[in-house]
């Protein structure tokens, strides 16, 4: 098995493509090596010092390290984990669901338009990069819409960028309704 790994805009985290899939319903994050008890491989790449993040998408897995730690350091061990998990044919995820895209029946028009850009351009963008961007909420009285960044992309430092200067101007494009775009953190 090869894995590639990848650098993302943010330094603290990098990719790590096995050439499978990885995370089949849907990405999931994990933040902590307590909520990574879901998942035997997030589980796995918690043991390992200096792994602060996890985040599976369907072809790749993002790894988040402290900034005290240095790649040089820490990415055989990852590279090892990822390998070992996948070759022993264990599942990603211990009986849950990962998340789904988040699209409802009882979504208003705008929001199902909202959504639909977000996994037609924004989402396979920020993904090159290691994340993801999911709709949090849109308050249409005042227009704002909150948006959560997940993977490569959360404390990156140019996801302010990326959600004023790119993902802010489209959806004020083609979403009248939306006026402001907002990070939730």
């Amino acid at each position: 098995m090869f894995i590639q790994t990848e650098p993302t805009p943010n330094p603290n985290v990098l990719k790590f493509l096995p050439g499978r899939d990885v995370a089949t319903a849907g990405s999931r994050e994990f933040l902590s090596a307590d909520a990574a008890a879901d998942s035997p491989l997030a589980e796995a790449l918690f043991r390992l010092e200096g792994v602060t993040g996890v985040f599976f998408a369907t072809d790749h897995v993002s790894v988040t390290r402290s900034p005290d730690v240095d790649w040089t350091s820490l990415k055989a061990p990852v590279l090892a984990a990822i390998m070992d998990h996948f070759v022993s044919g264990a599942p990603l995820m211990r009986g849950e669901t990962p998340d789904a895209d988040g699209h409802a029946e009882d979504d208003s028009e705008v929001v199902a338009e909202i959504k639909a850009l977000l996994d037609s351009r924004v989402r396979p963008a920020v993904a090159q990069d290691g994340g993801d961007i999911l709709f949090d909420a849109f308050d249409p009285e005042s227009g704002v819409l909150s948006l959560r960044m997940r993977g490569a992309c959360a404390g990156c430092p140019s996801s302010s960028a990326t959600l004023k200067a790119g993902v802010e101007q489209m959806m004020k494009h083609y979403v009248p309704e939306v006026t402001r775009v907002e990070q939730v953190l």
